[in-house]
């Protein structure tokens, strides 16, 4: 798999519309280029503040991942979040006239979509590479999230539900922009008919339609047009463990295996890993025209201090940045 050198934002403003999952209220995101450095930010429309997309500003996993500060909220992040790491776009500033991004088709379909047709922007600067050198786990019982080293990023997901159509399912695949968008990105989201039902009864999944999420009752799918994978559920996963992991803050290297996971065990995984520095090192890639490989890797020590640099819980407050202008 050849390694990305340089970081990457995309080359033109990306503007979606759509409804909220669960607030069922129309939002709109425009996803702005951004220079390199800045990372991929959160702002509601006409604040000038600022939000990073870290781990440390996670409040809420229960039914998706929100994140927020200063007063804005931005529930549902994990599929644009996926999108932007799967097509390895490290820059970015996102604006939301909402409290929910839009669901749009249940997946990461859409995002993708649009992002492409932007085409990405190689940015003068090479990245930042969060490499796992020894195992580190987190685990509650039978659910668990374990990384190991890898050359490369390689996701791994097991899932166990009792329902026949489901039952026992696992995925692996290594990520690059091309198999992320060919065998991830339209793996929708799912959920049981009678669950539904209830989270709407109690507010919840109020924007829920079989539109944009596969619907299982005790026979099977009711969506008319199926699955779009025979293993749609566990690529789905695979999906938000993508989005989720993107919250380091960082490219991450390593396969990562996770057993009947979700959003609350990958935020509790990625805790875990920024705990434990012995078990991993940031590596500075400086491209290096000189050198037959192109780049030059600079290992940085996996201390407090290189967290402090790259991990999102240990990351200082960062100076508020306003929206760039389009490249």
């Amino acid at each position: 798999m050849k390694k990305e050198i340089y970081q990457y934002t995309i080359k033109k403003p990306a503007t979606l519309t759509g409804v909220g999952l669960h607030t069922g209220r129309a939002a709109k995101l425009t996803v702005h280029p951004a220079k390199a450095g800045h990372g991929i930010r959160f702002k509601q429309a006409g604040a000038r503040a600022s939000v990073p997309a870290h781990m440390d500003r996670v409040v809420d996993t229960g039914l998706a991942t929100t994140i927020a500060d200063k007063g804005m909220v931005f529930s549902t992040t994990e599929h644009l979040m996926a999108a932007l790491a799967g097509l390895g776009i490290d820059n970015a500033l996102i604006e939301l006239d909402g409290p929910e991004l839009p669901i749009m088709d249940g997946s990461a379909g859409p995002f993708v979509s649009v992002l492409r047709s932007k085409g990405r922007k190689r940015l003068k600067r090479g990245r930042s590479i969060l490499k796992i050198v020894r195992e580190v786990v987190w685990n509650d019982g039978d659910r668990e999230v374990r990384a190991v080293p890898y050359e490369g990023l390689k996701l791994t997901c097991e899932i166990e539900f009792n329902h026949a159509l489901i039952r026992n399912q696992s995925y692996t695949v290594e990520i690059s922009p091309e198999r992320f968008a060919e065998e991830i990105a339209g793996a929708r989201t799912f959920g049981f008919l009678d669950q539904v039902e209830k989270l709407q009864q109690n507010g919840y999944a109020l924007g829920g339609s079989l539109e944009n999420a596969v619907v299982i009752d005790d026979n099977g799918v009711i969506n008319k047009e199926g699955l779009r994978f025979s293993d749609e559920f566990v690529r789905h996963k695979i999906l938000d463990l993508l989005g989720d992991l993107a919250l380091l803050g960082c490219p991450l290297q390593g396969h990562i295996i996770a057993r009947k996971s979700g959003h609350e065990q990958h935020l509790r995984f990625m805790k875990t890993l920024a705990a434990h520095p012995e078990c991993w090192q940031v590596v500075e890639i400086e491209p290096d025209h000189d050198s037959e490989k192109g780049f030059l890797e600079k290992l940085t020590t996996t201390t407090r201090e290189a967290g402090n640099r790259i991990l999102p819980f240990l990351t200082p407050e960062s100076e508020e940045i306003p929206c760039p202008s389009p490249a």
